[in-house]
């Protein structure tokens, strides 16, 4: 839940002019007295004392003396994890402010950004009614956490105890309330909206839509309806209308297709198309390749280190790992003619010694209850499989390479077309490319695999585990350089270099 907070009441202090009055006066009165053997000389020498301290602290005093900041868009309040309060924070009426001058000091070089303060609707009324999200089940647990969920304890069974604090059952939906949290502790944010080089909106899209994307008769007017309020709201706002959008992103947490519909009775939303969106930045878990504002950041996975040691800690784990299969699937068929899945799955089980299987259909892996199955088994593997899902891309790419376990692509559109700032330039270094068509053409995945050496096995492996911080969401603000710092500074960073360049109204 988001707390709402209201800033503090404007107020001027005392100027020096009628505090120097006063100790005039003061002086006059004070005449008769001025003697050190008279106790009220010692007496109202310590109130002009405490009057001068208070004069001089005058500059740090709460408030701001700026009448241009009356005017000026409410910025989000600073929060933490709703649940714990990370290290490194003082909490001030429920407020968690980050107290590490390393963090606060930091340089910026691409600019700062500002966070919107939006009526609760779009983003905190939206997790309060967690349980009606979606039409089967409640999404409470999901939206626990800022978005990390339940801690994951039955992890600790497949992973070292230093460890499996990090773990939670994390939703792949989860990205918006991920983001706003950590944009709301982001180093580079600024209080001052004349100072910002970008503004975020923290509207929770996915999942204000996702009840009418699964509900039987769901009009496209229902399926609009958030995303066009939002769009009335952030038009209003002068910082908006000064840049036509350009400098603005939002996060949402699904695919981009959800958000694309073109005609009544198609699939999802139509927000993307919706003229105030046209200039706004998103940042998805998979992204339209030809939208330039499209930008893909990885999936959540179930692993938030708090520090760098645990992140450390859990390298060294999946390095030495004794990895007993060549390769595996996780997944299940899609139930119909020529289904690819069914075509990886048939090769599966010919090779029983090389490859194992993890059983996906129905609803086996939902909610986390077979994510120990999938994690040992990627731990265990030399190689995943990772066909495309109901889109090109799916989560089980991050959870694979995040055991150390080197994926096996069948469309380029999975992985190499969708997040060039979090894998590694070079492709064949860090997996393997078998084209979707070849295998439907009757090529063998372990004749392909057993081509490969032990040694650029070896060399692949070390190339994903050092990928690994690129590809998690941190449970900390400092200390581990991950995908969402990642993604802040590639944003930036376009924000800065398309600055001054030619941009259509």
């Amino acid at each position: 839940m988001l707390p709402v907070v209201e800033p503090p009441p404007f107020s001027k202090p005392k100027t020096p002019e009628i505090i120097i009055d006063r100790k005039h006066s003061y002086f006059t009165f004070l005449k008769p007295y001025l003697s050190f053997h008279h106790r009220r000389t010692w007496f109202f020498l310590s109130v002009l004392l405490l009057q001068l301290l208070l004069l001089l602290s005058a500059p740090s005093l709460p408030f701001s003396l700026s009448a241009d900041n009356i005017s000026s868009p409410q910025p989000s309040p600073i929060i933490g994890n709703p649940t714990t309060i990370k290290q490194g924070t003082t909490t001030v009426d429920g407020i968690s402010i980050s107290k590490n001058p390393a963090i606060n000091q930091k340089k910026c070089p691409n600019g700062k950004v500002y966070v919107y303060n939006m009526p609760p609707q779009f983003n905190a009324e939206i997790v309060r009614n967690c349980r009606n999200l979606n039409p089967w089940s409640s999404r409470c647990d999901a939206v626990s956490n800022w978005g990390f969920g339940k801690p994951a304890d039955r992890i600790s069974a497949i992973v070292p105890q230093n460890v499996s604090g990090a773990w939670y059952w994390t939703d792949q939906f989860s990205l918006e309330l991920i983001y706003h949290n950590r944009m709301l502790n982001y180093r580079c944010r600024t209080l001052e909206p004349e100072s910002a080089a970008a503004f975020y909106i923290p509207f929770y899209t996915g999942l204000a839509v996702e009840k009418f994307l699964f509900t039987k008769n769901a009009t496209g007017e229902e399926r609009d309806r958030q995303c066009k309020a939002m769009l009335d709201w952030i038009g209003e706002q002068p910082y908006f209308n000064k840049s036509k959008g350009w400098d603005h992103f939002i996060t949402l947490g699904r695919i981009s297709w959800d958000f694309r519909r073109t005609k009544e009775g198609d699939w999802g939303s139509s927000c993307i198309h919706m003229p105030r969106m046209r200039n706004i930045t998103r940042l998805l878990i998979e992204k339209n390749h030809w939208d330039y504002f499209d930008i893909a950041v990885p999936y959540p996975t179930g692993f938030h280190p708090s520090s760098a040691s645990e992140l450390k800690n859990w390298q060294n784990f999946v390095a030495g790992r004794t990895r007993r299969t060549q390769f595996c699937f996780a997944g299940a068929t899609r139930g119909f003619n020529n289904d690819f899945r069914g075509i990886l799955l048939n090769q599966c089980h010919s090779e029983p010694g090389s490859c194992r299987v993890v059983d996906c259909s129905g609803s086996k892996c939902e909610n986390g209850t077979s994510t120990n199955a999938i994690m040992e088994t990627f731990l265990d593997s030399d190689f995943c499989l990772q066909p495309r899902g109901d889109s090109y891309t799916r989560r089980s790419i991050f959870d694979c390479m995040l055991a150390g376990s080197i994926p096996v692509f069948f469309w380029k559109r999975t992985a190499y077309l969708q997040y060039e700032s979090f894998l590694p330039s070079e492709p064949e270094s860090y997996s393997v490319f078998i084209d979707q068509k070849d295998v439907k053409n009757g090529t063998s995945i372990k004749r392909v695999l057993d081509t490969i050496s032990k040694e650029k096995v070896k060399r692949m492996r070390e190339k994903v585990i050092e990928y690994i911080p690129k590809i998690i969401y941190a449970n900390s603000t400092q200390g581990i350089d991950d995908a969402f710092d990642i993604a802040m500074d590639a944003l930036l960073r376009r924000f800065k270099e398309q600055d001054g360049g030619y941009k259509w109204k």
